[in-house]
């Protein structure tokens, strides 16, 4: 684990901008019971991607760790309404459960979508419910409605589900990103392991649960 950090470490020194990298630092830190460094690089991943619910849970751990419970429960709130407005449930179960043991109850908080608009009304004057457009998708990581990719980017359960849940902008984003953590945990696909290191980080870079 201390060589995971270490190298987590200097992706983020390499690139202050990583996202994933100060994300991935923190939670390796928080793992290994140091909470006081983990609450710096999770900040940064939430400063960098505020739509990112789980390194909101995150950094509310951190900070229960340290013991700022004031701090972790503003981050439980806002973290809370970033996952409700995306759908992100999963998410949101955690830090509602998290908030409850710090003594708050989560948000209320509004519908994820408003109800789809109908179409022309039929012959009896109502109006038709309108039928979702297969070529596009909600991307759970922008949460923009973008077209769907053309094809899969690839084979297996989770290449559909990155086909069915990821837009094509987002998905560019990941080719590099995915390159430097290959690079940087020197990760080898021929170890099955490795393989599933390499999966774990897309989907937290993609937001898929």
């Amino acid at each position: 684990m201390d060589d995971r950090i270490e190298r987590f470490r200097r992706m983020t020194e390499a690139d202050p901008d990583n996202e994933l990298g100060h994300y991935s630092l923190g939670k390796a830190l928080l793992e290994t019971g140091r909470a006081a460094e983990a609450v710096e690089p999770l900040r940064r991943a939430v400063e960098l991607n505020p739509r990112n619910a789980r390194a909101y849970h995150q950094l509310a751990l951190a900070l229960k760790g340290v013991g700022d419970l004031a701090a972790a429960r503003e981050v439980l709130e806002t973290g809370y309404r970033a996952a409700s407005a995306r759908g992100d449930r999963m998410p949101m179960n955690d830090m509602a459960a998290l908030m409850r043991e710090l003594g708050v109850e989560p948000p209320a908080v509004e519908a994820v979508a408003a109800a789809p608009a109908g179409g022309p009304p039929d012959a009896s004057g109502q109006t038709a419910p309108a039928t979702p457009d297969p070529h596009l998708l909600t991307c759970r990581r922008c949460g923009q409605t973008a077209p769907r990719m053309e094809r899969r980017p690839f084979k297996g359960p989770l290449g559909e589900q990155v086909w069915a849940s990821v837009c094509q902008t987002c998905w560019r984003e990941w080719i590099p990103m995915g390159t430097k953590v290959i690079n940087e945990l020197r990760l080898d696909f021929a170890i099955p392991e490795h393989a599933g290191i390499y999966d774990q980080h897309m989907k937290e870079f993609l937001n898929l649960p």
